[in-house]
């Protein structure tokens, strides 16, 4: 009897461990990120294209060294060698609306073996409009509307399209000191946002960017022209002046306008729910208790930004799926 046991655990176990083992039969394709957060990003995207045919294996552009960045990932040897096995992963940065004006503008929008984000950077799915009031019921457990944020981030990005045509055309003309991109997010960055009062912080961005826009408009005028073809062609890319948060620089999007809308939100919410509690509390335990629980679940705004995946929904992650799949297609 026990040494029919064991047999049968035996064969349980191997049985088991050949299951675990990966599947020889896979096409493994080495997709190559930009950094460590890359990592995660794309792990994600990749999930929902693996199935018994392929699988990804997500990697740094190098073993030998903790080099980084999108200059790893598409130059040297590794640039030459992509291919159906190899893929590259990049953040689009402004080379997907300066189009084929770079070398490597015209290497990531050409490549049939380059992914890129569309949208300027991870940062930018993150912040996502769509997702920013789950991101803040998910650091707060608190799931009332203090402020339309999706309606907030349309406006800000209202205010900022002009601007921003104007900080692509003079990359697009190579003069990347006559408007430098750290002076045009100093002009597209919020301050204090209140929350009863939100709209009294995109009226002071308002007013800097109309200043900055006749500047520009006085010392640039046989730009005109070349400013309302861009426009054409930005529409025609999928920038329009209700999405251009997800083209302007990922991380001041994240730290000085997405961090700075949601932080006092949360607080707000975080302060209400404990007021809750303290009046529904039947006594001082009870009420230390409940507190406790829920200051136990509470997260901060900007790792939940960083972990959720809710900016799947978004019409530039849908472009990276069909390339994905286009690219699949064709093995």
């Amino acid at each position: 009897m026990g040494k029919r046991l064991s047999d049968n655990l035996s064969s349980l176990y191997l049985g088991a461990a050949n299951r675990l083992k990966p599947k020889k039969a896979k096409k493994k394709i080495v997709a190559y990120v930009e950094s460590y957060d890359d990592v995660a990003f794309w792990r994600s995207v990749f999930d929902d294209f693996e199935d018994d045919n392929y699988y990804f294996e997500v990697m740094l552009p190098s073993k030998k060294s903790l080099c980084k960045g999108k200059k790893s990932v598409l130059m040297n040897n590794l640039g030459s060698r992509l291919g159906t096995n190899m893929v590259a992963c990049v953040d689009s940065d402004y080379d997907y609306l300066l189009q084929q004006t770079t070398s490597t503008s015209r290497q990531i929008n050409n490549s049939r073996y380059v992914f890129q984000t569309y949208a300027y950077a991870i940062e930018n799915f993150q912040c996502y409009a769509g997702a920013l009031h789950e991101a803040c019921v998910l650091a707060t457990m608190n799931d009332r509307k203090l402020v339309d944020v999706e309606a907030f981030m349309t406006l800000f990005s209202q205010i900022a399209y002009p601007l921003f045509v104007w900080s692509v055309w003079f990359y697009r003309k190579g003069n990347l000191n006559g408007f430098p991109m750290t002076e045009f997010n100093s002009f597209v960055r919020l301050d204090h946002v209140k929350v009863t009062h939100p709209e009294e912080a995109l009226m002071q961005m308002d007013r800097r960017v109309k200043n900055k826009l006749r500047q520009l408009e006085k010392a640039y005028p046989h730009a005109l022209d070349d400013i309302e073809s861009l426009k054409a062609e930005f529409t025609y890319l999928g920038v329009t002046p209700e999405n251009t948060y997800m083209f302007i620089q990922g991380h001041h999007i994240m730290e000085s306008v997405t961090i700075k809308l949601l932080t006092p939100i949360c607080s707000a919410l975080r302060r209400e729910r404990e007021e809750e509690i303290k009046r529904l509390a039947v006594h001082h335990l009870q009420y230390r208790n409940e507190l406790a629980g829920y200051e136990r679940r509470l997260l901060s705004i900007d790792v939940v930004l960083s972990k959720h995946t809710s900016y799947k929904d978004s019409p530039l992650y849908k472009k990276i799926e069909d390339d994905i799949r286009a690219f699949l297609k064709r093995l």
